[in-house]
C-alpha cells in the first residue's frame, strides 16, 4: 500500500508542474476538464482531480503518462521525484574533487554568514532552481 507521504509528494510535484503550465489550472474542476481532453481512455471527475491535488490519491501509471506529456515533465519525475538525466542535458560529473571558483568561495562565505533561517531559505531556493533545471532543462 502506498504511503501518505508519497501521495503528498506527488501532489506537490503535480502542483509545481501545473504552475509552470502555459494554461493556468486553479481548481480541481479545471484540472479534470483539461486532463480529460488529453487522456485517450477515460475522463476523470473533479473529485479524482481534487484527490490528486491534495495528496489523498495518486493516478495510475497511464494517467501519470498523460499528465507528464501534457505538462512537459518526465513521467519518472512526476511519479517518483527522480529527474530524467537523459532529458536534463546536464554534463556528467567531473572525476576528482570539485574546484570552486573565487566567486563561488566568496558566495559560500556570504551564505555562511547569514542567520540560519535565511541560509535555509537560500538553500531551498537553490535546490528549487536546480530541480527546475533538471526537470525543465529544454525550456530554459
Amino acid at each position: 500500500m502506498e504511503k501518505a507521504s508519497e501521495k503528498q509528494a506527488f501532489a506537490a510535484r503535480l502542483q509545481q508542474a501545473l504552475k509552470r503550465s502555459p494554461k493556468k489550472i486553479d481548481t480541481a474542476t479545471e484540472l479534470a476538464v483539461q486532463f480529460s481532453l488529453r487522456h485517450p481512455d477515460a475522463a476523470i471527475t473533479p473529485q479524482a482531480a481534487l484527490k490528486w491535488l491534495t495528496g489523498r490519491a495518486r493516478p495510475t501509471p497511464d494517467k501519470i503518462e498523460t499528465l507528464a506529456k501534457w505538462l512537459d515533465v518526465s513521467p519518472m519525475w512526476l511519479r517518483h521525484g527522480i529527474a530524467d538525466k537523459a532529458r536534463s542535458g546536464h554534463a556528467p560529473k567531473q572525476d576528482g574533487p570539485l574546484q570552486p571558483t573565487t566567486e563561488e568561495i566568496h558566495l559560500l562565505e556570504r551564505l555562511r554568514a547569514l542567520p540560519e533561517a535565511r541560509r535555509l531559505l537560500v538553500l531551498g531556493i537553490a535546490e528549487q532552481f536546480a530541480l527546475d533545471g533538471e526537470v525543465w532543462a529544454d525550456k530554459a
